[in-house]
């Protein structure tokens, strides 16, 4: 490629991505679907989908497939953060461009709804269609600055034994040993999970909800590996989330998943799964692919300014193209799967008449984790799953994906990249290592520089794992642009991060504005977190209200629930006398 190995220009990426938009807009919009055949049943209607993300897509699908004409109307690109990019300008010699992407995916096999529209998809050669084009690996690394490495494989093992003193005794010892902790805060952080998970809903609701993950868990009087590890990690790095900020509910909700999911009880498959290549290429094309030829119409470039209202219902929404150009989209229904900064941006004084509730999105919390691409010219060998860098200042982690993909990354831009490590930045507020600046504040190179240094910092101090030599080069998620007045960057696909409260604030899929329904991570759901199964899961509880207030008589779309260990039962029913009693939970004892 033309530039350097520090730098792809912003032109020539914003230039490649609206020609891509084009490109995709003209196939989608064109003569593919004016001929795909109209599927409207008896109890179908013409449905507007507003936003193409995976909630989007998700409602889509689920229309389509029940007899109903679908319109999906999108701003940028589909797939929304679950895409990957393609990197302009980098393909050479009848080569594809590098591929790029907002940050890696991880599909826990607690994600039950997103693997079961995947089964959905057809994919050439897979009996399950893209659903087998997940994969599973066999480890995860944390990489600590001082060389004190572990590693943790997520392969299948043994049902996990719940009686409270067996509970308390394995989990304390895997923790102490596997973290290299002292016992007894292996111990108190499995005294803590034990808490949860032997409280009641309306413990969960009413306590447990409003309370932070790191005063939960005491974060701030202890030993600086359980911060790092078990308050940090499991947070910011793993989840997505912020432990001074994020409810004990939806933290310990996540605990529950993952402690049920490596014995296989109540899941989809293996612990951690990633895609076996590019996202477009394994997923969001074939996806496509599928939605035409159930007769979903597509418009690219779809920007959404407005919703028009008579009489309680919804009767229009307002459209600019991507020529600037305004216009009017009537329809029976309305879907707005936009994510939340932009949903509420719709909400006017004439929609929160009828539905106030919607006010509250205001008070919902978004923060940046976006990804970086470094494209080498020599396979890394880090990890045969996913790394955490625990002391990294931006919170980091990674995947080195040549490993995984079925197509190899020679055979992507001009040949000789071998391998890509692929980075999320979740923490863009504390100052790196080099610049003393957080990454909101760093130029997209010294982003780069920064989270390289970062890396390096973990990874070369017991050999030379990454070499400036090695580098190609680097592409950053395009959401993330430099704003020269400011000497700082905006960012176009902030992240949902739920906060304790929060649950309050966030609207029900459907309300008193009947032809009006709500899908997106930001929306209620079980999964409760800013995820692609949650974006799934909200659009599948969308559908089902659209159906009732239709008076269809097409089979509802299916919801799946969260593993809970049903040997705690018999402690939950007694938890919900001592919660209506005012007591603490059993196991809720003073330190």
């Amino acid at each position: 490629m033309a530039e350097n190995r520090w730098t792809v220009s912003r032109r020539t990426a914003l230039r490649g991505t609206v020609a891509a938009g084009v490109a995709v807009a003209g196939g989608l919009v064109g003569g593919a679907l004016s001929t795909a055949p109209a599927m409207a049943g008896p109890d179908g209607g013409r449905v507007a989908v507003l936003g193409g993300g995976v909630a989007g897509l998700t409602a889509a699908h689920e229309l389509s497939e029940r007899g109903f004409q679908v319109t999906i109307f999108e701003r940028r690109a589909w797939g929304g953060k679950a895409r990957s990019v393609p990197v302009p300008g980098t393909g050479a010699g009848g080569r594809p461009d590098l591929p790029g992407e907002h940050g890696f995916r991880f599909f826990p096999g607690f994600y039950q709804h997103l693997p079961d529209t995947m089964r959905r998809i057809p994919f050439p050669g897979n009996p399950n269609g893209v659903w087998n084009n997940l994969i599973a690996v066999p480890e995860a690394r944390f990489a600590r600055r001082d060389g004190d490495d572990f590693r943790l494989p997520v392969g299948p093992r043994a049902r996990m034994p719940f009686s409270p003193d067996s509970f308390r005794e394995t989990v304390g010892a895997a923790l102490s040993t596997s973290l290299k902790m002292p016992p007894n805060e292996g111990i108190y952080f499995a005294d803590r999970l034990l808490v949860f998970n032997s409280s009641c809903d309306a413990r969960r609701y009413g306590q447990w909800e409003h309370t932070s993950w790191h005063d939960y868990v005491d974060g701030h009087t202890r030993s600086h590996e359980f911060r790092a590890l078990l308050s940090r990690t499991l947070t910011s790095i793993m989840v997505a989330a912020k432990e001074n900020v994020a409810s004990v509910r939806t933290i310990g909700t996540m605990g529950e998943q993952f402690l049920g999911n490596p014995a296989e009880v109540g899941n989809d498959g293996a612990l951690d799964r990633v895609l076996n290549g590019p996202t477009n290429a394994v997923w969001i094309e074939p996806w496509l692919q599928r939605l035409r030829e159930l007769g979903v119409r597509f418009e690219l470039g779809a920007e959404v300014r407005g919703l028009d209202m008579r009489d309680g219902r919804i009767t229009a929404a307002r459209i600019v193209d991507q020529r600037g150009a305004a216009r009017i989209v009537e329809a029976d229904y309305f879907v707005v799967a936009m994510p939340a900064e932009q949903a509420r941006a719709l909400w006017s004084a004439d929609v929160l008449a009828v539905r106030p509730e919607l006010a509250a999105m205001n008070r919902l919390f978004s923060d940046w984790m976006n990804g970086i691409q470094f494209y080498l010219r020599r396979p890394a060998t880090i990890s045969q799953g996913h790394t955490a860098y625990i002391d990294a200042p931006w919170a980091l982690t990674s995947i080195t994906q040549n490993q995984l993909w079925t197509r190899k990354l020679a055979e992507f831009g001009d040949g000789s990249v071998q391998d890509c490590l692929s980075v999320d930045i979740s923490d863009w507020n504390t100052p790196g290592l080099l610049y003393g600046k957080p990454a909101k504040e760093c130029t997209h190179e010294e982003i780069a520089r920064e989270v390289w240094a970062q890396l390096a910092a973990h990874l070369n101090d017991r050999g030379d794992v990454l070499r400036d030599a090695d580098l190609h080069s680097w592409f950053l998620d395009p959401g993330i642009t430099w704003q020269p007045d400011q000497r700082r960057n905006a960012n176009a696909d902030p992240l949902l991060i739920n906060t304790a409260g929060s649950w309050d604030y966030r609207p029900e899929p459907h309300g008193a504005l009947e032809n009006l329904f709500l899908a997106g991570d930001y929306v209620r759901t079980n999964i409760d977190l800013a995820t692609m199964e949650g974006a799934n899961e909200s659009a599948r509880a969308a559908v089902n209200a659209l159906l009732d207030v239709a008076g269809s008589n097409a089979e509802r779309c299916q919801l799946f629930t969260l593993y809970r260990a049903a040997e705690l039962e018999p402690l939950r029913r007694i938890d919900a006398d001592r919660y209506a009693a005012r007591q603490p939970n059993m196991f809720d004892l003073p330190v």
